[in-house]
């Protein structure tokens, strides 16, 4: 009992044992999932961004599209009911840095691939109010206009490479030829039609 009064009286030790209470907690919850393969192996089919979709990425970042949009489904029915299956970490291996978000003042695009055709996107894009207009998404026309070199594609692969991303020689070499003249939208709308396809096409 007096032992505990110490430890209640004194800051100092009271701190200390907190962050080793802390650590420990964190320790024991973390330290397994570096060694189960269904954190650290992709889903079975799954294959790396192209050079295009790449881009995309890039893009999506670049214009803050993941300050509005979460790319993470919840296991709860209200989530898997509007969004579709739930997301998991396989999904997100290759993913550098991984854009799993936490705001939604859009909706989650996790598994928006495939949901509605390369028209839509281009539309909602140049103004989303043309197809949604209750939304409150601001219009990116310069995607347009803009139009990608592919200077710095296949530095962008061979990075990724060194981070576990399985690009192939081949892949590096035409990355250059694969977006040069594409516009921002391209490779946006490439990237967009992509997300959550891997579980899509397993099920």
């Amino acid at each position: 009992m007096k032992q505990h009064e110490v430890l209640e009286k004194n800051v100092g030790l009271l701190a200390l044992f907190m962050v080793l209470a802390v650590s420990i907690g964190g320790l024991v919850q973390i330290v397994p999932l570096f060694f189960q393969s269904e954190v650290n192996e992709p889903v079975e089919g799954m294959k790396p961004y192209t050079a295009l979709q790449l881009e995309g990425r890039d893009i999506y970042i670049k214009e803050g599209c993941v300050g509005c949009h979460s790319q993470m489904i919840r296991p709860f029915r209200a989530e898997t009911e509007r969004y579709g299956h739930y997301s998991v970490a396989g999904e997100s291996v290759w993913d550098h840095p991984f854009l799993w978000g936490s705001k939604r003042t859009g909706p989650d695009l996790a598994r928006v691939g495939g949901r509605y055709s390369d028209d839509w996107h281009r539309a909602h894009l140049y103004n989303p109010r043309n197809v949604v207009p209750e939304s409150k998404m601001p219009a990116y026309p310069w995607l347009v206009e803009n139009t990608l070199d592919g200077k710095h594609t296949a530095a962008k692969m061979q990075a990724l490479r060194t981070l576990g991303v399985p690009y192939s020689d081949e892949d590096i070499a035409g990355a250059r030829d694969a977006v040069k003249g594409k516009s921002e939208m391209d490779a946006l709308v490439a990237y967009l039609q992509v997300l959550g396809t891997s579980i899509k096409n397993k099920r």
